[in-house]
C-alpha cells in the first residue's frame, strides 16, 4: 500500500498551497516547482542553489514526489540527472500550470496595487467638459491599464447604482448632500441659451433672460436636471415673466437637436457648448452669474475598488489646486 505524505501545515511556506492529485492525496505545489527547476537544470545541485535550498532537501522531496505519482521523473546519472519519456509529459504539463499560477499572482497584485482593473464613472446632466476631460486623460496616463467605464443616467439612478456598488462615482450637476455618500462640487459654470441658428435671437452677441421672454423654453425633464430647471424657473419668476416652458424626459443632446429642429430656445450648461449640432447657436445670458450651476462629485465611503481609490485622491488633489 502507497504511504502517504505526512499532512503539511497550511501556515507553513512549503505546504500552504496544493495541488489535487487523481490518485486522491495532495503533492505540494513547492514539489512541483522544485521538480520543474531539476528539469530545467538537469542537475540537482544547480537546481538546489538556484532555488536557494539544500541538495540533499530537493532530491529528497524529488524522490518523494516519484514515490507519490508512481512515476520514475528522472533518470540519477554520475553527472546530473535525465528527465524520462513520463517525467517529460508530466514536467510539460506542470510547467504550463505554473506559467498560468505566475500569471495569475502578477494580476492579482495588479489589481491589489491599482495598476489593473476598472473605473466605473456615471454622468448625471454632465457633459464631458474641459475640466473632467482633462482629469480623465490625466488619470489614464497614470493608469494605462485601467478600463473606464462612462454612463449616462438620471440623478437618481447613479445613485442608486453607487450605493450597490455598480458605479464608482458619478458627477451630477446641482449641489447633492446625500447622508449615506460622500460628494465634492468641483466646479461651477453658467448658463447659455442654446437656439436656432436662422432665429432672430441669434443674430445678437448677448442677450438677457428678458430677451426669452415670449420664446418657447426647452428644459430637460427634473429627473435628470433638477439644478437647470430651478434655476430657469427662478430667473423667470425674479423677472416677473412667464415664458411657456416645455419640458421633455430627454438627455441633453436630444434636446439641442430638438432646438435645431426649431422647437424652442434652451438655457444649457455652458459645457454643452462642446456639442457641434448643426443649425444651433449658442449665447450668453449678460445677465446671468458665471457660477450659477454647480457640479458635483458623488461616491461611497464604502467603496473599496482600487482603481476608485486613485481616482478619488487624484481628483481631490487637483481640487485642492485649484484645478477641477
Amino acid at each position: 500500500m502507497r504511504r502517504r505524505p505526512p499532512k503539511q501545515n497550511v501556515g507553513q511556506v512549503e505546504g500552504s498551497v496544493h495541488a489535487r492529485s487523481p490518485l486522491g492525496y495532495r503533492i505540494p505545489l513547492v514539489a512541483l516547482m522544485q521538480a520543474a527547476a531539476v528539469a530545467e537544470h538537469l542537475n540537482f545541485r544547480h537546481a538546489a542553489t538556484a532555488l536557494g535550498v539544500s541538495q540533499s532537501g530537493l532530491s529528497q522531496r524529488i524522490k518523494q514526489l516519484e514515490e507519490d505519482l508512481g512515476v520514475l521523473l528522472f533518470e540519477r546519472r554520475h553527472r546530473g540527472v535525465a528527465v524520462t519519456d513520463s517525467g517529460e509529459r508530466f514536467l510539460r504539463h506542470i510547467a504550463a500550470g505554473i506559467d498560468q499560477l505566475d500569471h495569475a499572482v502578477k494580476v492579482a497584485g495588479m489589481m491589489a496595487g491599482g495598476e489593473l482593473g476598472r473605473l466605473r464613472i456615471g454622468l448625471g446632466g454632465v457633459l464631458i467638459s474641459p475640466a473632467l476631460a482633462d482629469l480623465l486623460g490625466r488619470f489614464r496616463e497614470s493608469y494605462p491599464r485601467i478600463a473606464v467605464d462612462i454612463t449616462d443616467g438620471q440623478r437618481c439612478s447613479l445613485l442608486r447604482q453607487i450605493r450597490e456598488g455598480q458605479l464608482d462615482i458619478a458627477f451630477v450637476v446641482g449641489g447633492a448632500i446625500i447622508p449615506d455618500c460622500h460628494s465634492k462640487q468641483l466646479w461651477v459654470e453658467r448658463l447659455v441659451a442654446a437656439l436656432p441658428a436662422l432665429h432672430d435671437l441669434a443674430k445678437a452677441q448677448e442677450l438677457e433672460w428678458v430677451d426669452l421672454a415670449s420664446e418657447t423654453i426647452l428644459v430637460c425633464h427634473d429627473g435628470i436636471e433638477p439644478q437647470v430647471l430651478d434655476r430657469v424657473l427662478h430667473r423667470f419668476s425674479e423677472r416677473r415673466l412667464q415664458p411657456a416652458i416645455h419640458r421633455f424626459d430627454v438627455g441633453r443632446d436630444t434636446l439641442i437637436r430638438l432646438v435645431a429642429e426649431g422647437y424652442g430656445i434652451a438655457p444649457v450648461p455652458e459645457s454643452a457648448t462642446a456639442i457641434a449640432m448643426p443649425g444651433v447657436e449658442f449665447r450668453c445670458l449678460d445677465d446671468e452669474p458665471p457660477d450659477s450651476i454647480p457640479v458635483t462629485a458623488i461616491w461611497s465611503p464604502f467603496n473599496r475598488n482600487v482603481p476608485h481609490r486613485n481616482f478619488l485622491e487624484m481628483m481631490l488633489r487637483r481640487s485642492r489646486n485649484g484645478a477641477a
